[in-house]
């Protein structure tokens, strides 16, 4: 992506982490509609991160390369990068979506249960950056960091979450200046796309009540969140170190 130009061809490559399922399935989609070669990331969802991959590669042949690590050891992800840049001559996306989205208590939050939290949604993604900063330079790429709305609205119960990737927030702007002009780092802060794999915490009445302080009314989709990371990737080379919002209104309300 030389100069950071504004399109994107199927000569490009974009790592997403966490892209078997979910948002991270979707992302992977979109980008590949729009000529990414992917570098599909997993950790323990093969089944599905294999399905994905035939469906892509049946839509343009060999243009999806499965990468299992986990993102909570550091060796892990170096090893994810490194194979990663042997694998491509360049790396031109790279999007930190994987996430660890769990419920800890300050009175019983343990070492362990922290670690946790803070290794995938921040220590990885940095130490994923540092290792794939040759790739994303020789690429003139980009970065797109998946943060969270309770960044600045803290959650109950999700204090070390919340912070953790309140760090990958200041990690985004912050490399966004150490970076440029070579590499643009952007985030983005979604609201209520998908509710949380267990209803543990977002019961019907809760899920209900977010929907009526969302001015739109309603939660969002996957593909909102895909769609604005291709914006960042190929429509925005003056955009750095910025976080875009995509939570149909609700931080405006709340």
């Amino acid at each position: 992506m030389p100069d950071n130009r504004s399109q994107c061809t199927v000569a490009e490559v974009a790592l997403i982490t966490g892209a078997a399922r979910r948002i991270g399935g979707e992302i992977a989609r979109q980008l590949h509609r729009a000529g990414f070669t992917i570098a599909l990331h997993y950790h323990t969802s093969v089944d599905q991160a294999q399905t994905l991959a035939d469906e892509l590669c049946r839509e343009r042949s060999d243009s999806c390369h499965l990468f299992q690590a986990d993102l909570e050891s550091t060796t892990a992800v170096r090893q994810l990068a490194e194979d990663v840049l042997k694998r491509y001559d360049g790396l031109s996306l790279l999007v930190n979506n994987a996430s660890d989205f769990s419920r800890a208590l300050i009175d019983h939050c343990t070492e362990a249960q922290f670690d946790r939290l803070l290794d995938c949604n921040l220590k990885g993604p940095y130490f994923l950056i540092q290792t794939l900063l040759p790739g994303l330079r020789r690429s003139s790429g980009c970065i797109v960091n998946i943060l969270d709305i309770h960044v600045q609205r803290p959650l109950r119960h999700f204090s070390a979450y919340c912070a953790a990737k309140a760090g990958l927030d200041s990690l985004t702007r912050g490399l966004a200046l150490e970076l440029g002009p070579e590499v643009r780092v952007n985030g983005i802060a979604p609201g209520a796309i998908l509710w949380p794999d267990s209803d543990e915490n977002y019961d019907e009445a809760t899920r209900q009540k977010i929907l009526a302080n969302t001015p739109l009314k309603r939660k969002g989709e996957p593909a909102d969140i895909a769609r604005t990371v291709q914006f960042l990737a190929c429509d925005a080379p003056f955009i750095t170190g910025d976080i875009i919002t995509v939570d149909g209104g609700w931080s405006l309300a709340n």
